[in-house]
């Protein structure tokens, strides 16, 4: 259950265009609004210990992680899901920046384009073996500015510095042309 109380309920009581009006200012506001929330509470109290900051160590691998996705959260008209990196290997790794993402049907054909990144800076992740760390992905909560995509059925995901895809199970629909990865952290934030 979130924390957030949701910033477009007093809409519902506003009549006509006043309540379009307030809906786009709430609208462009998101990215603010996504940039302070947290993806996975226990993320943001992962042991520095068990992920912690590290530019001098081997880069995980694909066999390295197992990839899961999060809880689903919605905040401000935008919807955000954790895909979770978690090192199954016995040494430690390192994860650094963004993850690449894309939205596959069941017959593995790409639907939109592929996630761009959210902008947010990054330093390099250590994963100690049995730990995870998160990259959050971004879509509005809706059809809020334009259509939504068909519903995809996968996610190809790249994990950063890789070019090995690992399809992960997750039903994703991407709206309003608004598809968007924050690089990955261990704080769940995007």
């Amino acid at each position: 259950m979130s924390q957030y109380r949701n910033p477009l309920s007093p809409l519902r009581a506003l009549p006509g265009k006043g309540a379009a009006a307030a809906l786009t200012a709430a609208v462009v506001g998101l990215t603010a609004a996504g940039t302070a929330w947290s993806a996975t509470p226990t993320a943001a109290h992962t042991s520095s210990t068990a992920a912690r900051t590290s530019p001098s160590l081997r880069t995980c691998t694909v066999s390295d992680l197992h990839l899961s996705m999060g809880r689903k959260e919605g905040a401000a008209g935008s919807l955000y899901w954790p895909i979770r990196f978690t090192n199954t290997s016995t040494t430690d790794c390192a994860l650094r920046g963004y993850p690449g993402v894309s939205v596959l049907d069941t017959a593995h054909h790409q639907i939109g384009p592929a996630a761009t990144h959210s902008g947010r800076s990054y330093d390099t992740v250590t994963l100690t073996p049995a730990h995870s760390a998160s990259a959050v992905l971004r879509t509005t909560n809706g059809p809020v500015g334009g259509p939504c995509l068909r519903t995809g059925t996968y996610l190809r995901v790249y994990t950063p510095a890789t070019r090995t895809a690992i399809l992960l199970p997750a039903p994703w629909t991407t709206c309003s042309g608004v598809f968007q990865v924050g690089p990955v952290n261990v704080q769940g934030v995007f």
